[in-house]
């Protein structure tokens, strides 16, 4: 995570008037400074797996550990602006190009020993597969990791929590919004988006009942009217990301889906 020379922060020490409690805390007249920061989950699928990108820590605290890319808010940045510069700075992606949500808050006193303390914003970036990342300004190395091997892995601070929550967040959506097509390409195959949901979910769908149900979602795909070679010889039409953002039906994931 790349710190700014001023990063910003909340609390100033006043009070309500006539009541002496403290307006941040509402509670202790005490001074409490907080720096936010902006992490990201930005999720590709790589060789058939769901990947999540890496930083190895290349500063205290969790030097050499593992975490999410992110970075300090700016005096002159929202939160969202935050994570466009540091999804742009890890990735070379421009945010508009991609989809970017807010995962959540993330503020237990003790998910962070710097001082003062550090609150983040969690956010989930989701793109067709990346090419290979470069490190930022205090990372040592960035790589595509497995989703899995993260998690048997175990990330700094606590963006095991945030990957979880993110990776969850991401199998929601696919069930009552267009995201889907994130993942892909500008054209794709059924075939490629029916991998998708069968990655992100880590459950097999039927082929024949997902051509289906995507096809009859109104504004979900639309056909581009190309085709595309196979390796069985039978070329596959191509569709594009359709203007909708909600499904209608939704896709539900059945209860045996990975979690």
């Amino acid at each position: 995570m790349g710190r700014p020379n001023r990063p910003a922060s909340w609390g100033d020490g006043s009070t309500s008037r006539g009541t002496g409690v403290s307006t941040l805390a509402g509670v202790s007249r005490a001074r409490q400074e907080v720096t936010l920061t902006a992490d990201l989950v930005i999720l590709t699928i790589r060789d058939g797996r769901l990947c999540v990108l890496l930083v190895e820590r290349g500063n205290e605290p969790f030097v050499g550990k593992l975490a999410l890319p992110g970075g300090f808010l700016r005096g002159d940045e929202s939160l969202d602006q935050t994570a466009a510069r540091e999804l742009a700075e890890e990735t070379g992606v421009d945010s508009s190009s991609l989809h970017l949500q807010q995962v959540g808050v993330y503020s237990a006193p003790d998910r962070d020993p710097r001082t003062p303390r550090v609150i983040t914003c969690a956010y989930l970036a989701i793109a067709p597969n990346l090419p290979l990342p470069t490190a930022g300004s205090d990372a040592r190395a960035a790589a595509w990791l497995a989703v899995s091997d993260a998690r048997r892995v175990g990330l700094a601070f606590d963006h095991d929590d945030i990957l979880r929550d993110a990776v969850e967040l991401a199998r929601d959506e696919l069930q009552f919004r267009t995201i889907a097509t994130a993942f892909c390409h500008e054209e794709f195959t059924i075939g490629e988006l029916r991998e998708v949901y069968e990655v992100v979910w880590g459950a097999e769908l039927d082929k024949p009942n997902f051509h289906r149900k995507v096809t009859d979602a109104a504004g979900f795909i639309e056909p581009t009217g190309r085709k595309r070679p196979t390796p069985n010889g039978r070329p596959a039409a191509l569709y594009r990301a359709g203007p909708a953002t909600v499904l209608l039906p939704p896709m539900m994931r059945a209860r045996s889906a990975a979690s």
